[in-house]
């Protein structure tokens, strides 16, 4: 079977599972896929739906928009907000937590709600001073 070019999403896939520490086996039982399906993705064999990929996410525990980027669903670009602030990187801490083998669940909760408590935060004060400019 020829390779449908989505070989760099087929090794981000790979790179990040290994890095959950999860076997193909497993991860496929957390998405909820097929453990040759999700192979055929991981070599470029196959191109899943944005669907898929959403099941493929929460069991990497990575955003759905980070694989979307990598399956060329969502141009980068796209995900810049209005103050040019790209919601990439931004997604780039939670992921990066989710990711870390070295925390536990618990962990990862505890900084990813204190995390979304600053970015809340920081995310007031900007609109109270485009509301009330001096």
């Amino acid at each position: 079977m020829a390779s449908l070019g989505v070989g760099n999403l087929g090794e981000f896939l790979r790179e990040q599972r290994r890095q959950a520490r999860l076997s193909l086996r497993q991860l496929a039982d957390a998405a909820g896929v097929s453990n040759p399906y999700l192979s055929q993705i991981e070599r470029g064999l196959r191109k899943p739906s944005a669907e898929i990929l959403q099941q493929i996410a929460k069991g990497l525990r990575i955003s759905a928009e980070t694989l979307y980027v990598q399956a060329g669903i969502l141009d980068e670009r796209a995900e810049a907000g209005a103050d040019g602030e790209r919601a990439a990187t931004v997604g780039g801490v939670p992921d990066a937590v989710r990711a870390d083998p070295h925390l536990t669940e618990q962990q990862k909760q505890a900084l990813l709600q204190i995390y979304d408590s600053f970015r809340r935060e920081h995310q007031q004060e900007h609109t109270h001073h485009r509301e009330n400019p001096r």
